[in-house]
């Protein structure tokens, strides 16, 4: 008999964080397309490169945005490798603001307060 592992429901916490990145990947896809499309129309028109710094950029955000979809939909499917990342991220995120010294900042105390949550609720992840 295969071992498996009971179905544990999704945190609120987690399914709020999933939905939030969802949404701000949803933002970025959306100006990463628009990036795109007007950089093109631009380039049509003879006066800027077809592959500039706008177009680049554009890309750079659709390929960014695709990649927070993928981490949003981890993070609700309760995927191990999705917790890994975002608690990566905020680590960086938390080393950043040491350096600059928002150590007391506001954002800072709250991405501490999001590391020791997706901490503890580390055992809802496979």
């Amino acid at each position: 008999m295969a071992y498996s592992r009971s179905s544990s429901t999704l945190p609120l916490g987690v399914a709020i964080l999933s939905v939030l990145i969802g949404i701000v990947a949803v933002i970025l896809l959306i100006a990463g397309i628009l990036r795109v499309a007007v950089a093109g129309l631009v380039a049509s028109v003879g006066s800027a490169a077809l592959f500039g710094p706008t177009i680049l950029g554009g890309i750079l955000l659709i390929i960014f945005a695709i990649v927070l979809l993928v981490v949003a939909l981890g993070l609700w499917r309760q995927e191990l490798w999705a917790l890994v990342l975002s608690i990566i991220v905020v680590l960086i995120f938390l080393v950043t603001g040491a350096v600059r010294g928002t150590v007391l900042s506001i954002s800072w105390v709250l991405l501490l307060l999001l590391l020791i949550y997706l901490i503890a609720v580390h055992h809802h992840f496979r």
